[in-house]
């Protein structure tokens, strides 16, 4: 059974797991806390524990010996043998979700960045006033965005008029983004959008919406997800199961009998 007693020692039948080991390994664990981190790398270190006893290695602290890696990953794809992904339930999956197979919005825009440090108040506010003239100044003369961005941009995008390219999402800092992706075809954003950068005056030349894969595009993918998300499902289980077999001391983990499933 499993001791939900976390205020004791970390311990895995009796295999007791030093304080050291602990925080040494939480700098592969970030989180909100040290608490958290903590947390997950005793998780971490408990589950590496379980699964060496279950492919009949002793346990250990230091690092996989040559050949543990292959015996565990052995051990695993007999313990959780899955079957594929078939044709009927891939296509299930994809007509369910097939806003998740497009190809990605494209913009295409242009910027004056008015450089300034996020921690730098007098330089960002001086930047939000040439930001809000540089904004009313386009809104009456819009064919001099190309000229004011070699004039006053500190990005160099300036030397082809402020122009970026084609963007998609991800391509830009979230900030940045939000307000681009929500400007029409040649709309010029009415307020400077502040980044970690510093202020941008934004405008829209062209969008191209995402279009709908067809499943044979996207048929090897959609297995792949659906397979890797068996596994992922399957590997919780059993590592639950494995856990709720074990006298696991300072540490709680939930507790799984029911067969694997998918």
């Amino acid at each position: 059974m499993t001791d939900h007693n976390a205020g004791s020692g970390v311990a895995v039948d009796g295999f007791a797991i030093p304080e050291a080991a602990i925080l040494a390994e939480m700098q592969y664990h970030p989180a909100t806390d040290a608490g958290a981190a903590r947390e997950a790398a005793a998780r971490a270190i408990v589950v590496r524990q379980l699964l060496r006893r279950a492919a009949g290695l002793p346990p250990t602290l230091e690092p996989d010996a040559e050949g543990d890696a292959e015996a565990i990953a052995a051990h695993l794809q007999t313990a959780l043998s899955l079957p594929q992904a078939d044709e009927a339930t891939c296509r299930r999956y994809y007509e369910q979700n097939r806003r998740r197979f497009r190809t990605p919005d494209l913009i295409e825009a242009r910027h004056i960045l008015l450089a300034a440090a996020p921690d730098d108040e007098e330089a960002r506010a001086a930047a939000r006033e040439r930001g809000r003239a540089l904004v009313e100044q386009l809104l009456q003369r819009p064919e001099r965005f190309a000229e004011l961005a070699v004039e006053h941009s500190d990005c160099p995008s300036k030397s082809a008029g402020g122009h970026l390219g084609q963007l998609t999402r991800g391509s830009a800092v979230p900030e940045f983004e939000t307000y681009l992706f929500s400007l029409e075809p040649g709309e010029l954003c009415r307020l400077p959008v502040e980044s970690r950068y510093g202020v941008h005056v934004v405008q829209c030349l062209a969008r191209d919406a995402g279009r709908e894969l067809p499943y044979d595009a996207v048929s090897e993918r959609v297995a792949a997800y659906l397979e890797e998300a068996s596994w992922r499902r399957a590997f919780t289980q059993y590592v639950s199961l494995l856990a709720g077999q074990s006298e696991i001391a300072g540490l709680s983990f939930p507790r799984w009998t029911a067969p694997l499933v998918q």
